[in-house]
């Protein structure tokens, strides 16, 4: 008997979960190497039901991360496959019922993250993705990390004077910022929070729209309004707003100051300009904190214009105490559709750059033996006659 088999016929307790394999429910495959059969039991009957989800959902979402087979029979979750999905398969579920256990709240969404987590970083745990409370909104519900991408963004902003989160939208960039930006200020550990985004569709040029300030920026803003509502009783969000502790301004309105004891996020900076970004990094003052948020991919700047965010990414990635975090398109948290969306314009987009790309080498190989012509026509006989 192989060392393999004398491993799968143990069974192991974990916490209330009984987890089982023996040596008649393994096979090889050339391909695939070892594939097993494993058993969850789960003897809590409520802590199954939350874990199972309905029609068995969380189950099926976990199984479809790892590529492994799953089903239920009473208080018995089956695993095949892989025998190395599957142990992340077990590990999933086991962990997944301590979280469910000590009352945290999780999400259909949150079964498939954790696999993903468990997947692509071993070292990570479930409770450390989805413990780490960032802030208990109005509404009593937790603003955690939604996978490994959040979690690091998370941690690049408690530790880093300047972060950098870029990526496409619905990945909770801008959300968890504020955030962070509004547990800071509970705590006292700032004075106030700035929000900002370049008024691109009013050109910056606010002096030429009717009404006063409030009434011009409202629509350029009005999403950060939003997630500020979502994370604070309405009516203190506006007393904090009308005592200066909160400000939610334009970019063009941060030139020329200085912004010391305050936390600073710069939202759709992918289409502030080069020295609107220049102008905005060099604001941060003594005791403050700066995060800045946006999508290189979706520029709304005049055609030739580059995006200062762009250039800040490439020109200030190796400076200490400056965090650039990167989010795709397998983070987006929002819809599940929103992914499929993103995926689908990304791959109209890089067959437009292939289809551009092919038609400049095509264009190239025809001009080129008629240059060639040219030339040889310029020094012919004839061409001398001429």
């Amino acid at each position: 008997m192989t060392q393999c088999q004398q491993d799968a016929q143990q069974t192991e307790h974990v916490d209330g979960e009984r987890v089982s394999m023996s040596d008649k429910e393994m096979e090889m495959s050339p391909s695939q190497g070892v594939r097993i059969n494993a058993e969850v039991e789960v003897l809590d009957r409520s802590t199954l039901l939350t874990l199972a989800g309905p029609s068995n959902e969380h189950i099926r979402l976990i199984a479809r991360v790892l590529g492994i087979e799953s089903g239920i029979r009473g208080n018995t979750i089956f695993l095949a496959g892989e025998a190395d999905r599957v142990a992340l398969g077990e590990r999933c579920l086991a962990e997944a019922a301590q979280l469910i256990r000590s009352g945290v709240v999780l999400e259909a969404q949150d079964y498939a993250r954790g696999a993903q987590a468990l997947r692509d970083e071993p070292g990570v745990t479930l409770r450390e993705l989805f413990e780490d409370v960032v802030l208990i909104t109005p509404r009593r519900r937790p603003i955690t990390a939604k996978g490994l991408a959040q979690k690091r963004y998370i941690q690049a902003i408690r530790s880093h004077d300047l972060t950098f989160g870029i990526g496409p939208a619905g990945t909770g960039k801008t959300y968890l910022a504020m955030a962070m930006a509004v547990h800071a200020l509970l705590e006292r550990r700032v004075k106030r929070i700035i929000l900002t985004r370049p008024a691109v569709e009013a050109g910056e040029r606010l002096g030429f729209l009717p009404g006063d300030l409030a009434e011009k920026v409202n629509p350029y803003l009005r999403p950060l309004y939003d997630a500020l509502h979502d994370m604070m009783d309405p009516d203190k969000a506006q007393g904090l707003v009308a005592r200066g502790q909160i400000e939610v301004a334009p970019l063009a309105f941060m030139r020329g100051r200085t912004l010391n004891d305050c936390f600073v996020i710069l939202d759709e900076a992918q289409n502030a300009t080069s020295d609107q970004m220049r102008m905005f990094l060099t604001r941060l003052g003594y005791a403050s904190r700066s995060v800045v948020t946006g999508d290189v991919t979706q520029i709304d700047l005049p055609h030739g214009a580059r995006s200062g965010l762009a250039e800040a990414r490439d020109l200030l990635g190796g400076i200490e105490g400056i965090a650039l975090c990167s989010f795709t398109d397998v983070d987006v948290v929002r819809h599940p559709l929103v992914q499929k969306i993103i995926i689908a314009y990304e791959r109209r987009d890089a067959e437009k750059a292939q289809s551009r790309s092919d038609g400049t080498r095509s264009s190239d190989s025809r001009l080129e033996p008629r240059s060639i012509d040219a030339q040889a026509s310029a020094g012919s006989p004839s061409s001398d006659r001429q």
